[in-house]
């Protein structure tokens, strides 16, 4: 930490936004290799870069975060460890994560790793971030859409809690949008996201409308706040931004910590999307939307010169002291000292002075032209005996010989040592072979769409708006004649996790259920703790064996796959659980906390859906703390049963169908909607 205070830390795409960010006063910085990031699309750094990248911010004092923080398919776990212990090797301070397998393969590669649970994780709860904690995350990014109250009551788990101070804020949360990939196969789960939310979307047919937009985020202006509720990392988004983006940012952010008024103006020029949003940190979601304007970007091209300034020269981090003896018939010794780093120069011995005679001014006056380096000088002491000269190159080969000698010892003593392992990755459970046909879940958001599903499902979803109802469910009776057939959905963003632990409780005892559906770790953590019998759902972005293994590991007794995995992907999962694959459906393309038709004409005049550029529509699902927008199109797969060879059951996810439809979809007929083979064919 920096006085005490969170870090700063930096984003950066490329060696020369590295640079910019620790001279602008970064603490940490966090970067992205040549694979598995989370933005594939930047420059981004080779393993040696890495290493560079490593020493110069350990000279610095600072750390270096690689993200990593990508789901990762069986073909590529091989490349995926080889690199984990390049880039230990490299000297990263910690990795950020988002699958489950990749963080149990980089303990099996370098079991000493740190570990910090990516954003994209999804975790917006105490209980989540507790049980990272305990599989042995240090830090946890929780996601993005949270209050100041559930930022605090994270960071009081123990767990270090790193947020979000400025950059660009996502519509969807983080880990839960599927628009890239299902629109253009190109995964934000995977790096590649096309910002395709970027694009015109309007609830009432305006082709220039941009519903999906949101402003940037900043929390400049409240970072007293932000810092008073325990964070130990103020994150800056933009790893596709300038390095004068990079230096503005943490320069701004630098002097908000110190207690200065940050210049909202120049950052807003820099870049900004009409201006910025506090987000969700204040509750009230209001004035979140905008797009980027062109006087934004000629304001910006204007500053750049300016802002340049700011990392033009290397900061003064660190101070060296030196010691010298310029003694009679002695060799001249010069030692230096910063810290713990220590390095001593011995030299020929001075000789007699023919003009000026060496004193402690002229010492001081050439040992401190420590120019273009993070070192500024501290204290001098001498002994010098009168009448002697040392030249003055003498003294600059020395000094530029001894500081080179201190950053190196300094980047060692500052360096991690991890113990890599030479584990050869391998599965330890089988294909499963399951027996056909896929048996079906109905993942239902109506009591009509439930008791219709009930004699053709092997389990029955209730979504939240029903499992959380104690009115509707004593209503009908059927949903609660066999509990041990019905699966329980929590919210898939959960703003008030006491409220529904509460809740949760009270409907298992008084109805029988035992069966909790998990979105995300949060559900996870709440089941657990409640004494259910947990399933997987497709929000933990299951896409790989050894995530198959992770998720098993925190007990779940079976998974739903992720739909951006491939059909081949699916059939070559080995798992010790048996899991299934969405097989019917609109799916889910966005999980966002914010209404975008609410923001554009109100509820009141509520369409219930959004229409893109291109006249697709998609709808939207309202709950009482977030929306779904769902695909616009019907992924149909009830033809292709067949070719599921391992998956154990097939996920059928009702919408606006009525009993008549409900019963048809689990019956495999086709609609007579549009229809999409979604990426179970194409891939990402």
């Amino acid at each position: 930490m920096y006085n005490n205070l969170p870090e700063i830390l930096a984003p950066a795409g490329s060696m020369e936004s590295l640079v910019s960010a620790l001279r602008s006063g970064a603490d940490a910085v966090y970067v992205g290799g040549k694979a598995f990031s989370a933005r594939n699309n930047a420059s981004n750094f080779s393993c040696e870069e890495l290493r560079e990248a490593s020493e110069l911010c350990h000279l610095y004092g600072a750390k270096l975060y690689l993200a990593v923080n990508t789901i990762v398919s069986d073909e590529e776990i091989n490349d995926f460890c080889t690199y984990i212990n390049d880039t230990a090797k490299a000297g990263i301070d910690a990795f950020i994560v988002q699958d489950h397998g990749c963080a149990k393969l980089i303990r099996k590669c370098v079991p000493d790793a740190v570990l910090h649970a990516s954003t994209q994780m999804s975790v917006h709860t105490a209980e989540g971030a507790r049980f990272l904690k305990e599989l042995g995350f240090s830090r946890v990014v929780p996601a993005r859409e949270l209050s100041k109250n559930t930022i605090k009551s994270i960071c009081d788990t123990g767990i270090e809690t790193e947020v979000f101070l400025h950059g660009a804020l996502c519509m969807s949360v983080s880990g839960q949008c599927y628009m890239s990939a299902m629109i253009g196969s190109r995964s934000a789960n995977r790096g590649v996201c096309a910002q395709a939310c970027r694009l015109p979307f309007s609830a009432c047919g305006n082709k220039e409308h941009c519903a999906l937009s949101l402003k940037d985020l900043s929390l400049l202006p409240v970072i007293s706040e932000l810092k008073n509720t325990g964070v130990c990392s103020l994150k800056i988004e933009g790893r596709m931004k300038r390095p004068e983006y990079v230096a503005s940012a943490v320069d701004s952010a630098r002097k908000a910590l110190d207690g200065q008024t940050p210049d909202m103006d120049t950052l807003r020029s820099i870049f900004s999307r009409g201006g910025f949003t506090d987000g969700y940190f204040s509750g009230k979601r209001t004035g979140m939307f905008g797009v980027r304007e062109k006087n934004d970007i000629i304001n910006g091209q204007a500053l750049m010169p300016k802002i340049h300034e700011l990392y033009r020269f290397e900061r003064k981090k660190r101070v060296i002291d030196f010691n010298v003896q310029v003694k009679y018939n002695q060799p001249l010794r010069i030692t230096a000292c910063c810290g713990n780093a220590f390095a001593e120069m011995i030299s020929d011995c001075p000789e007699e002075a023919k003009n000026r005679p060496v004193d402690k001014a002229y010492l001081e006056k050439q040992l401190s032209r420590l120019g273009d380096t993070v070192f500024a000088m501290g204290e001098l002491s001498a002994d010098i005996d009168d009448g002697l000269a040392v030249p003055a190159g003498k003294l600059n080969e020395i000094r530029r010989t001894l500081t080179a000698e201190i950053s190196e010892k300094i980047i060692a003593l500052e360096t991690p040592d991890y113990t890599i392992t030479d584990y050869s990755p391998h599965y330890e459970y089988n294909i499963p072979r399951a027996d056909s046909p896929l048996k079906i879940r109905a993942f239902c958001r109506t009591a009509e769409q439930a008791k219709a599903s009930l004699e053709l499902s092997e389990f029955v979803i209730l979504d939240s708006n029903i499992s959380l109802s104690e009115p509707l469910l004593s209503a009908n009776p059927e949903l609660y004649a066999e509990p041990d057939k019905i699966i329980l959905s929590p919210p898939r963003f959960i703003c008030d996790e006491d409220k529904l632990i509460d809740s949760l409780r009270n409907i298992k005892e008084k109805f029988g259920f035992s069966r909790l559906l998990c979105h995300t770790p949060d559900a996870v953590a709440i089941g657990k703790k409640l004494g259910f019998t947990l399933h997987g759902g497709f929000g933990l972005n299951v896409f790989n064996s050894y995530s198959a293994e992770a998720v098993a590991d925190y007990g779940l007794a079976d998974f739903t796959v992720s739909f951006e995995a491939r059909l081949s992907q699916i059939n070559q999962l080995h798992s010790p659980v048996p899991y299934g694959a969405v097989i019917y459906g609109k799916l889910p393309l966005m999980l966002t906390r914010n209404c975008p038709i609410k923001n554009e004409i109100g509820c009141k005049n509520c369409t219930g859906s959004l229409t893109d550029r291109t006249g697709r529509s998609f709808d939207v699902v309202c709950y009482p703390d977030y929306t779904e927008i769902l695909n616009s199109d019907v992924l149909f797969l009830t033809d292709k049963l067949s070719q599921f060879s391992s998956a154990s059951f097939g996920i059928v996810m009702l919408s606006d169908e009525d009993a008549s439809q409900t019963i048809d979809a689990l019956r495999g007929v086709k609609p007579s909607f549009n229809i999409t083979r979604g990426l179970c064919f194409r891939g990402i």
